[in-house]
């Protein structure tokens, strides 16, 4: 049996980004007459920027309009009066099987280390607290009986319902044949049920009592608990498992917002552009502000933004949540097939809030005397905090608590409230767990906070696509290849990872962001090379299992 690593390849569209975009012979090119075309990239996140830079290197001028903080959801907030003291707001981890995305942190030359998950050496201790028992774990083994009956119960349920350990081999071994013999039956199979149901109908947890669900719902695997995740189609929680996005995660040293700061900034061989040329020199070193109108004009687009300058695009590529463009953004209703239109406005995004704090020093690792244990640890709870990180930037230098990272209701509970509530709230909450350990007194600086949901430009952390949605993400994932589509609607893209197959994780942004790459460079006139055939070149023998509506 292959020992090869488990990388973010398919199931739904097993094509290798990540061999694509290092491939010496480049992603492909347009034709001379292009060269220095506009492009408008509206969205200055993972997904905008990527394309952004690729576009360039194909001879494209990208123009990137950004509404709000540059980075998107990697947004890296730095700790007032610090340079490098950081709270992660939005994406945070990054499992090694993201490997388009690291092809970005290293060309950039940026850094990672393990993420402090629950059970890791990186976190040091674990903390579960459920229904006021307080349990101390370095790994699963130190934990009671019953936790171990939950882990062994999902990885049963897994391969009894999924195939699991054959259809993950054929991930490692990049069979293309043989994944998608697995997974296409089980699209049909499991597309409108939900992971709850996943759980219940198991013959493991059946077997088990609903104590043992209630355990995995508050306390789950990898990351922490799922049960927020509980009403979603079970083929998202599927893929998250497949692909080992919830396992082996790593974060970005000084902000995974740098990446996209880096990468603008990041010179690149380039079709027509002269040596130095960054998307930034492109750009005239800013973006461009909020974009408020989208509209077909003279075969191509016109986009105004907020000031009500109007200009002219071959080609469009929309990276903001998808519900801006009914809430936020004017948009040519014609340009979109009213199918699409269905699946775009059916997008359910989940909430999420995290709470922040500096600290003066990373006084967690103190050791209690009386138990010989640090006097903090990684905690999961089933208090108003859910999950409690800790952040060491070194033993003379400030440090991170992330009191509280909650989604869907528990995030709900603060989404009214200051930072500084939020903050009373998870300290109070914290405090029946460690009982007489002074929190308080370490913290520096005012607390950072984020609720997505409520911010304009996002309404919502991320996409979790409900029992029914497939044919809705087929829609949207597939949008690229337009070859078929009436000549007004082809040249405007979609791309980001509520597009993708993998919502939540920057690699689902990375995949949709080069599906545009590739739709743009052919709708231009342009092609891959030969030697390395891109998405749309694969996509009628390899691409989705098409459900009927």
């Amino acid at each position: 049996m292959s020992t090869k690593p488990v990388t973010a390849f398919g199931p739904d569209f097993p094509f290798a980004y990540d061999d694509w975009i290092s491939h010496p012979a480049g992603l492909g090119s347009i034709p001379a007459e292009h060269h220095g075309t506009e492009v408008a990239i509206i969205g200055a996140g993972a997904a905008g920027i990527i394309a952004g830079h690729e576009l360039m290197k194909l001879g494209l001028r990208p123009i990137i309009y950004e509404s709000g903080k540059f980075g998107g959801r990697l947004r890296s907030e730095t700790f007032e009066g610090t340079e490098d003291v950081v709270a992660e707001l939005g994406g945070m981890r990054f499992p090694v099987s993201s490997t388009g995305f690291y092809h970005y942190v290293d060309l950039v030359g940026l850094e990672s280390q393990p993420f402090p998950n629950p059970l890791t050496p990186a976190a040091g201790s674990t903390i579960v607290d459920l229904e006021g028992e307080t349990h101390f774990a370095r790994t699963l083994d130190d934990l009671p009986r019953l936790y171990h009956e939950v882990a062994v119960a999902y990885r049963a349920a897994l391969q009894e319902h999924a195939d699991f350990a054959d259809l993950q081999q054929a991930v490692r071994d990049r069979d293309v044949a043989r994944l998608k013999e697995i997974w296409d039956p089980l699209v049909e199979k499991w597309d409108e049920r939900t992971f709850y149901d996943f759980v219940v109908s198991s013959q493991a947890f059946r077997s088990l009592s609903f104590r043992h669900r209630e355990v995995f719902g508050q306390v789950g695997f990898g990351t922490g608990g799922w049960d927020s995740d509980f009403p979603n189609s079970m083929l998202e929680i599927l893929r998250v498992n497949l692909l080992e996005l919830d396992d082996h995660q790593r974060f970005i040293v000084g902000g995974v917002e740098n990446v996209l700061h880096r990468l603008w900034r990041q010179p690149a061989p380039c079709a027509h552009w002269p040596e130095g040329t960054t998307l930034a020199s492109l750009n005239g070193g800013a973006t461009l502000g909020r974009a408020s109108r989208i509209w077909r004009r003279n075969g191509g687009f016109t986009v105004t933004d907020q000031w009500g300058i109007v200009r002219d695009y071959a080609a469009v590529l929309v990276t903001c949540q998808s519900h801006l463009l009914t809430t936020s953004v004017a948009v040519d209703e014609a340009i979109f097939d009213q199918k699409l239109w269905m699946a775009l406005d059916r997008t359910r995004y989940m909430q999420a809030a995290k709470t922040f704090v500096m600290v003066d020093r990373p006084f967690w690792n103190d050791i209690d005397p009386a138990t010989d244990r640090p006097i903090l640890s990684m905690t999961l709870t089933d208090r108003l905090t859910r999950g409690t990180y800790f952040f060491d930037n070194g033993p003379d230098k400030p440090a991170v608590i992330c009191l509280s990272y909650s989604w869907m209701t528990d995030a709900l509970k603060v989404l009214p409230l200051s930072p500084e509530k939020r903050v009373e709230l998870a300290l109070a909450a914290l405090d029946k767990v460690y009982p007489g350990i002074d929190i308080r007194s370490h913290i520096r600086g005012n607390p950072i906070c984020v609720s997505w949901e409520s911010d304009e430009n996002f309404l919502g952390a991320f996409k979790g696509a409900l029992p029914g949605h497939y044919r809705y993400n087929h829609r949207m994932y597939g949008h690229f290849m337009q070859s078929a589509m009436p000549y007004e609607q082809r040249g405007i893209f979609l791309a980001g990872d509520g597009i993708s197959w993998t919502p939540a994780w920057v690699e689902g942004a990375v995949q949709t962001a080069l599906n545009a790459v590739w739709g743009v460079m052919t709708h231009l006139g342009g092609a891959s090379d030969a030697q390395n055939p891109g998405p749309g070149d694969l996509w009628p023998t390899i691409g989705p299992v098409a459900l009927d509506d």
